[in-house]
């Protein structure tokens, strides 16, 4: 005599897996791959932390840029508040998101600027005095650069935004853009503690 087993079906039916969106898998891989540059850059700059054979030291002409680190950082609010305005439709918040997010990236970008001018023209310090010199404006310079390539794509789309070409429908692409923002300050807590609280 045989028994048949049953096996319990689910009324339910499940919701069709979806792709991601593939802005995001390549912005995502291009993240992965940023992070691996960066990561050479902060060994490199703890490998050769105090071997420069002379001055200046990090601890004689380092400011720690707290003004600009709050800025950056704050940065990383007011483009989510743009993505999150964007997807409810409201774009004058997306606006204002888009338009605090190039200011602050700007003010830091000008810290930066002042502080570049403050090592060069008061104390001598460029990429050729010494290893400290050439570590700290390889790894902050390359930090500045990926803020500068931010600022210009958030640009970009705050004109689009001001021309009233944005929608609803585009918060993915938006989306992407502030993952790639949200990268640029997540690295500058990285050399903010490996070269104002470390290296100091």
């Amino acid at each position: 005599m045989s028994t048949a087993s049953t096996i319990p079906i689910c009324s339910e039916t499940e919701s069709p897996w979806h792709l991601p969106y593939r802005g995001t898998v390549g912005m995502v891989c291009l993240i992965v791959a940023e992070a691996a540059i960066f990561a050479i850059f902060f060994v490199s700059y703890i490998f050769y932390l105090g071997k420069s054979l002379t001055g200046p030291t990090p601890r004689e002409v380092l400011e720690v840029p707290i003004f600009g680190t709050i800025c950056l950082l704050s940065s990383s609010i007011t483009v989510h508040w743009a993505v999150s305005a964007l997807r409810k439709s409201n774009l004058r918040g997306c606006i204002m998101g888009l338009a605090s997010t190039v200011l602050l990236g700007g003010i830091f970008l000008l810290t930066t600027a002042l502080e570049w001018y403050h090592l060069i023209h008061d104390h001598g310090l460029t990429i050729r005095t010494n290893l400290f010199g050439t570590t700290y404006y390889s790894l902050v310079g390359l930090h500045a650069t990926h803020v500068i390539v931010g600022l210009i794509m958030l640009s970009i789309a705050l004109g689009v935004a001001l021309t009233g070409h944005v929608k609803e429908e585009h918060s993915e692409k938006l989306e992407v853009l502030s993952l790639y923002w949200h990268f640029v300050d997540a690295i500058w807590v990285g050399v903010f503690l490996v070269v104002y609280v470390i290296g100091r």
